[in-house]
């Protein structure tokens, strides 16, 4: 059973998600406590996907994330690097557009889209810098970008019993229900490894992206960041 390490090579990244493809959005719930959900309607509400938009979401995995924004009217492409969950997704959702695309290297047109999003997958990009140059790129002037991630619960008892959580919790749990268990002994501790909000916000600013704010959900387990592409980049 495939578990990629945290240097994050895009490779192994990739067939681990193959491997849980099938299953990965029943963890994601069981394993968040059913809290993807709501964080999914909160991230769309961010995205503000409007009619005739074209939206870039990155990280789709089996399109779940990018039903809203077709709901919503937009012309959706739902992106991921692994095979495995693109087919999910196009057996699932035959209305959205799924195509390969690796965050280190887009393969769109320089100012293609209204809005870029990722969600729960900014983390397991080998170079986020590089990836935000991309997803800069491809966003028109003025464009918006989203990006929802696993953060650090703000309040420091919590913290320290979240953290515990992780690397105690999940990999029993994961046992149980998924067909590559290894795999979550990554996510755990790719979520454990990851910056705070603060410092997130720091790498978007630095990345040349104007308005950087954030928003933490359920007490910092989880933060959406918000920026704008500025009209000069």
């Amino acid at each position: 059973m495939n578990r990629a390490q945290l240097d994050k090579d895009p490779g192994d990244v990739a067939s681990m998600f193959d491997d849980v493809a099938d299953r990965y959005d029943l963890m994601n719930d069981v394993l968040s406590l059913g809290q993807t959900r709501r964080w999914r309607r909160i991230v769309a509400e961010a995205v503000d996907a409007q009619p005739g938009e074209k939206v870039l979401d990155l990280a789709a995995g089996t399109g779940t994330s990018s039903v809203p924004f077709a709901q919503a009217g937009a012309d959706v492409i739902a992106g991921d690097i692994s095979e495995g969950m693109l087919d999910v997704g196009r057996a699932r959702n035959p209305g959205i557009r799924f195509m390969y695309a690796d965050a280190l290297d887009l393969p769109f047109a320089d100012g293609e889209f209204d809005v870029v999003t990722i969600s729960f997958g900014f983390r397991n990009v080998n170079d986020p810098t590089r990836a935000l140059a991309q997803m800069q790129r491809v966003l028109k002037p003025g464009g918006r970008l989203v990006i929802c991630e696993f953060s650090r619960p703000v309040f420091g008892p919590f913290d320290t019993v979240y953290r515990e959580y992780l690397m105690r919790a999940f990999p029993p749990v994961a046992r149980l229900i998924s067909s590559n268990p290894a795999s979550y002994e990554y996510l755990a501790e790719s979520i454990r490894a990851w910056p705070g909000q603060d410092g997130l916000a720091r790498v978007i600013a630095d990345a040349g992206f104007d308005r950087v704010q954030y928003r933490n959900l359920s007490g910092g387990i989880v933060a959406i960041h918000r920026a704008i592409r500025p009209a000069d980049a």
